[in-house]
């Protein structure tokens, strides 16, 4: 029997957040820890295969294939609503104003 390791997956909206604890067994990739996690059951809005990942802040650039490690919070982000740039120069032109 392989070993077991426990992460959490969370994910949040603006109004619901949700972080689930998950036993995976070792070597198990971060796509797939956050499908055993059943986290698509509590945001049935959510698309795994259009999500970004990452690990305490860092993005995964191969969710399918990065390992967790043990003690791990696997997120995952939802779309930017604005480029973070245009974001700037819209509150400094409304500034000058």
């Amino acid at each position: 029997m392989a070993d077991m390791i426990r992460v959490e997956v969370a994910y949040a909206l603006p109004h619901k957040q949700k972080i689930l604890s998950v036993e995976v067994e070792e070597g198990t990739s971060m796509l797939d820890a956050v499908r055993q996690s059943g986290i698509e059951a509590e945001f049935p809005e959510l698309v795994l295969a259009e999500a970004k990942f990452g690990i305490f802040g860092k993005a995964s650039r191969a969710p399918e294939s990065d390992v967790v490690r043990e003690g791990e919070r696997i997120e995952i982000y939802r779309p930017l609503l604005i480029d973070p740039k245009q974001a700037r120069a819209n509150r400094a032109a409304k500034a000058q104003k």
